[in-house]
């Protein structure tokens, strides 16, 4: 028993045996991680709403958008890293991996610092921008100061897992992330339950809690000398691998940028149909923080699985990995979708004791619950996208599904369905329009991956 428990977290060279065993071994500590991760966002949410209030939770829920728009650079220089690191791993080139990641390092030096400095100065001008309400807006604007002033913590916590995974090793992350996330919780109740500090509290105890993180992750990577070099010579900037890292993770740092935005555009509209509404999002959003992360670990694990595989020039094992991990994350969606329908109403009181609020969330997540099984098959074919070098086709399949389906569709519902009882139009309009944008996007990604051209750009 010992020695399979060991197989299972062990790094993982996915270049070898059968794919859909290396591939659900790799996701399985990962998505335990990623639930793990979400679970930062999902107690903050539970102790404000319990602690503080519905409008505290609102607040939490209208700063997120923004806060994501603020992180797409480490998500993109995370991807870019990942992707080179685990094709050199695959084709065993020390140099350039040891080089990868030590510019990786002192690239979100540079830019924490950037997004600290002008980040802060953005987040009150945004969020009157979003017609936030004057009930949160002091909340949201010193929740996210907090953050902002933490970036480091969350920045390279991203970057250095994505390293990490990109070696194959997906349990380290798991183990330091679970460690701050207990102290998460503990530090969540303890400033908001017994300091009162309210939104702030929460704020805090989540910077503290992810920079931990940051530095389990690194004391990790220096024990890692048998597979790359960690010298100062590595560490200093090299121009040629920061601009493949950027040519590999702007194109996944502008999806999520677009993906963010959109969520900012739909937040204002959010906000127009009130507090109620907008705390019911919030709790819809955290469910669906859960629901969405094994399709996000598919699709990871699917991104190091084809990388390693092509950096060893094995693409018809890219192939046959992609169809089995994808009906593995489909069975998986299913699952989830099902639990979703039959048991929405007791999730969502998990976050309130407000009836209306409850019976609201539940209705609203209802009408999401198939789109995870489309959301599946783009997050997993994506992946494999990613992983051989295309970032690009994504990052367009996001841009249509998101700006020319998803908002306007939105926006499009609410004002069509505007009455005098519902100036603002009907607040079903977020969801149908997010759902119609996933099972777009689940077509039109399968439709790229079979053309093919992901198989071209490899690095060289």
């Amino acid at each position: 028993m010992l020695d399979k428990m060991k197989r299972l977290f062990a790094q993982v060279d996915m270049t070898e045996g059968k794919p859909w065993e290396k591939i659900v071994v790799f996701t399985i500590p990962m998505l335990i991680g990623n639930i793990a991760q979400q679970l930062y966002n999902t107690v903050d949410s539970i102790v404000v709403g319990k602690y503080v209030g519905d409008n505290a939770l609102a607040a939490v829920g209208s700063a997120n958008p923004m806060l994501n728009l603020l992180l797409v650079l480490f998500v993109g220089i995370s991807m870019g890293v990942g992707i080179m690191v685990s094709q050199y791993f695959g084709s065993r080139d020390r140099e350039n991996l040891s080089l990868t990641i030590g510019s990786s390092i002192m690239l979100t030096a540079i830019s924490t610092v950037l997004l600290m400095i002008f980040g802060s100065m953005a987040i009150r001008p945004v969020l009157h921008l979003l017609n936030t309400p004057d009930s949160i807006m002091d909340w949201c604007t010193s929740y996210l100061f907090i953050l902002l002033m933490g970036i480091v913590g969350p920045a390279y916590y991203n970057i250095l897992c994505g390293i990490l995974r990109g070696l194959g090793d997906s349990l380290s992350a798991l183990i330091y992330l679970l460690v701050a996330t207990v102290l998460n919780i503990v530090l969540d109740v303890w400033f908001v339950a017994g300091f009162h500090m309210g939104v702030n509290g929460v704020a805090l105890a989540t910077v503290i809690a992810q920079l931990i993180s940051a530095v389990l992750c690194f004391l990790k990577l220096c024990r890692m000398t048998d597979l790359f070099d960690m010298k100062m010579c590595y560490l200093k900037p090299h121009k040629e691998n920061i601009m493949m890292v950027l040519r590999l993770g702007l194109p996944s740092g502008v999806t999520q940028a677009i993906f963010s935005l959109a969520m900012v555009v739909v937040q204002s509209l959010t906000n127009s149909f009130g507090e109620m509404v907008i705390a019911a999002n919030v709790i819809i959003m955290r469910v669906d923080g859960f629901a969405m992360m094994p399709n996000f670990s598919f699709g990871t694990a699917m991104t190091t699985y084809s990388g390693q595989n092509v950096g060893a020039g094995k693409l018809d094992r890219v192939k046959m990995g992609a169809k089995q991990g994808t009906l593995i994350a489909v069975g998986t969606s299913a699952v989830i979708t099902g639990i979703i329908l039959l048991f929405g109403r007791y999730l969502m009181a998990i976050f309130t004791s407000t009836e209306e609020l409850v019976i609201l969330s539940a209705n609203m997540m209802g009408i999401l619950a198939v789109g995870y099984i489309a959301m599946a098959v783009t997050q997993s074919l994506s992946g494999v996208m990613r992983g051989a070098g295309d970032t690009v086709t994504p990052m367009w399949i996001s841009m249509v599904t998101t700006v020319i389906i998803r908002v306007p569709l939105a926006y499009g519902i609410a004002f069509l369905t505007r009455t005098p009882e519902l100036p603002h139009g009907r607040y079903e309009c977020i969801f149908i329009s997010l759902l119609c944008s996933w099972v777009l996007g689940a077509v039109i990604t399968a439709f790229c991956y079979r053309l093919g051209g992901w198989k071209k750009k490899a690095i060289k």
